[in-house]
């Protein structure tokens, strides 16, 4: 009982942040920071020591295929791009708690799921193979440590038999994915 109240409360969670996900309002990346500079001028004021220089100049920055985009923003859109960046964190962060709840959801009902099998093979003559010995097996729920399912029957294995070569097969796609 006590599981599925959990599975309950996750559902709900998950509704909720699903909900706040919809009501994002307008949006964007990146970080608003004032900026002064100095002209270069030998006879303007800025030169002086210890003067900040001409400004504030609002800048937004982000980052865009790996690079850094910069941009000037108008002092009279400050307040209304300050409340975009404010809100896209708060978007990203539903973002990340949204995956969380996802995650432990799918946990809670593999623990069903495995807790259920658990109690199906209870019902097995004595003396039949429950699948203990297995490789890549778990302790007793049938879960890694961590609450990472364990493998079973040697699914992970491919045609060869071989870990390894699924490995490479791992990297080579992560490299082609990479070009």
């Amino acid at each position: 009982m006590d599981r599925t109240r959990d599975v309950a409360e996750l559902e709900a969670r998950r509704e909720e942040l699903r909900r706040r996900l919809f009501e994002a309002g307008d949006l964007r990346p990146g970080s608003l920071v004032e900026v002064y500079r100095k002209c270069g001028k030998p006879n303007c004021w800025c030169a002086k020591p210890g003067v900040r220089g001409h400004g504030p100049t609002l800048i937004l920055t982000h980052q865009e295929e790996g690079r850094t985009v910069t941009r000037s923003i108008p002092k009279e859109d400050a307040d209304r791009t300050r409340e975009q960046v404010a809100e896209y964190r708060r978007f990203r962060e539903t973002v990340r708690e949204f995956v969380a709840v996802n995650e432990a959801l799918c946990d809670a009902r593999l623990r069903e799921a495995v807790t259920e099998r658990g109690e199906a093979s209870k019902k097995t003559p004595p003396g039949a193979d429950r699948g203990r010995g297995r490789p890549g097996g778990g302790d007793a729920d049938g879960l890694r440590p961590g609450g990472r399912p364990g493998l079973r029957g040697g699914g992970d294995r491919g045609a060869t038999g071989c870990h390894e070569d699924n490995r490479a097969l791992d990297r080579t796609e992560v490299q082609r994915r990479q070009r």
